[in-house]
């Protein structure tokens, strides 16, 4: 009995609608599952796309029949999809099935410690536990202004000195340890904001706050990450895991739903959040071009879902504009929001949609994480939670631009990111190119080219290299559907 595969990143679909998943279809239909995982193997990618002509997942075979998506399979004919059932049951697999990954006990048994994380507790985590709970932290006065949950550098200092033991000059250089560990902050506007410490006035009077104490509410803050920092890289990865884990289980076979009530009860989610906290003192700038794509897209798309288990769902313009620039991490020392990460990080601090200046300073340290140039294909990974958003998937910093193409192939592939009409001389695409018109080009002609270049070959790039050629084109833009991507 020949194996009958499917292909696609995520491929379990929230518990709400499992009738829709092929594999809960095929199930019942008794027919042998073969799950192939691309984000697990991308090394196949190349061979499904010549397979199937296709970049969009889930992809699915009869033995060597592809039958294309979830939809195809579910509009099949009973007695097509029974012709099927019967060719997978007493047909031997052929040589010409698409091949399957190998999987040796190593990969099994890494698969099995996924998203595992053993902290090994920084030298400074104790103290700061002792300081929490001392009677240095509290509301502080400058003027008229009221700062809470902060403390004076002399307050510190003389904490440190009675409590600890420490000599003066010890004293200042653990403020100055816990300063560069991140686990403090100086208050903004209160004096001093060199990142120094020492046992000069403006120290001892400048306001700092624990970054756990963060005023922004940060939604990895009020707790110390007491852990010795991981490398950036690798926390994405523990991090990566832990998302896919939640992902196979509470996210739709397209990418396209989530299952948010599901996600929150999950015990794994807890785990995520503790590891989260873990993001607040990581370290930022050793980080690669390739780092950096893959890092923040991946925390975009988690805080996007953390956000809306915390917060709830945004339902219209202004809670939307309100969530964008609210939701926060603490990364790095430094407050990210989601506007941050997708125009000031990601597209190279250009200003978004309704901003009237970009999002970092020249003065603003995150603008040293920033990149130094827009990447349009970010906007076919990020995910806003609403249907209209391109689809969830977890990137990896190994061949993200080829990740990232796959992704806008994808996009365009689908009739919600773009659909010409020949007859008309029309192109309609989605509302993304519109929004963000200046990262593809500014011009219609510019905003053509550019999803020619990166359609895979299919009908659709025939028929546009038709329109174009014909000339005079209108470009129009399809309707945003802003519902929420719940399955509840």
């Amino acid at each position: 009995m020949g194996p009958r595969c499917l292909y696609g990143y995520v491929l379990r679909e929230s518990n709400s609608e499992r009738w829709r998943n092929p594999q809960t279809k095929l199930w019942k239909l008794e027919v042998p599952v073969c799950d192939v995982d691309l984000g697990r193997h991308p090394e196949l990618r190349a061979t499904v796309k010549e397979l199937t002509g296709r970049s969009t997942v889930p992809q699915i075979f009869f033995n060597n029949i592809h039958v294309g998506g979830n939809d195809d399979l579910q509009k099949l004919a009973p007695e097509e999809l029974q012709r099927l059932v019967s060719v997978v049951k007493e047909v031997p697999l052929p040589a010409d099935a698409p091949p399957l990954p190998e999987q040796d006990q190593s990969e099994h048994e890494a698969g099995e410690t996924d998203g595992e994380f053993v902290c090994e507790k920084d030298e400074l985590a104790d103290l700061v536990a002792d300081l929490k709970h001392g009677s240095v932290i509290g509301s502080q006065r400058r003027g008229l202004t009221l700062y809470k949950k902060s403390f004076s550098g002399a307050h510190l200092v003389e904490w440190l000195q009675k409590e600890k033991g420490m000599a003066m000059a010890e004293a200042c250089n653990t403020g100055q340890a816990l300063l560069e560990k991140k686990y403090m902050v100086s208050v903004h506007g209160s004096g001093q904001q060199d990142g120094s410490f020492g046992e000069g006035k403006d120290s001892m009077d400048t306001l700092y706050r624990l970054l756990e104490d963060d005023p922004h509410s940060a939604l990895n803050a009020g707790q110390t990450a007491s852990c010795t920092p991981l490398q950036a890289g690798e926390l994405s990865l523990l991090l990566r895991e832990m998302i896919l884990k939640l992902f196979s289980e509470h996210l739709s076979a397209d990418g396209k739903s989530v299952d948010y009530k599901g996600m929150s009860a999950n015990p794994v989610f807890e785990r995520y959040c503790e590891l989260a906290i873990q993001l607040q003192r990581v370290e930022l700038l050793s980080l690669s071009r390739e780092e950096k794509l893959a890092f923040f897209i991946n925390i975009y798309n988690a805080l996007v879902i953390h956000g809306a288990l915390r917060l709830g769902v945004p339902t219209n313009i202004w809670q939307r504009y309100r969530f964008f620039n609210y939701v926060s991490y603490l990364i790095g020392g430094e407050v990210f929001t989601l506007q941050d990460i997708e125009n000031g990080v990601l597209r190279g601090n250009r200003k978004g949609l309704a901003q009237f200046c970009r999002p970092f300073s020249k003065t603003d340290p995150r603008l040293q994480v920033a990149l130094p140039h827009v990447e349009p294909l970010i906007h076919f990974a990020l995910n806003c939670g609403a249907k209209g958003c391109p689809p969830i998937k977890t990137y990896t910093p190994q061949d993200i631009d080829s990740q990232l193409r796959t992704a806008a192939e994808a996009f365009l592939e689908n009739d919600d990111g773009c659909v010409v009409d020949s007859g008309k001389g029309e192109v309609r695409l989605s509302q993304l190119f519109k929004w963000y018109k200046a990262d593809f080009g500014s011009t219609d002609e510019n905003l053509l080219n550019w999803v020619l270049e990166h359609m895979g070959d299919s009908p659709k790039k025939t028929s546009l290299q038709g329109v174009l050629s014909a000339g005079k084109t209108k470009v129009t833009f399809l309707p945003y559907d802003w519902s929420s991507n719940s399955t509840h």
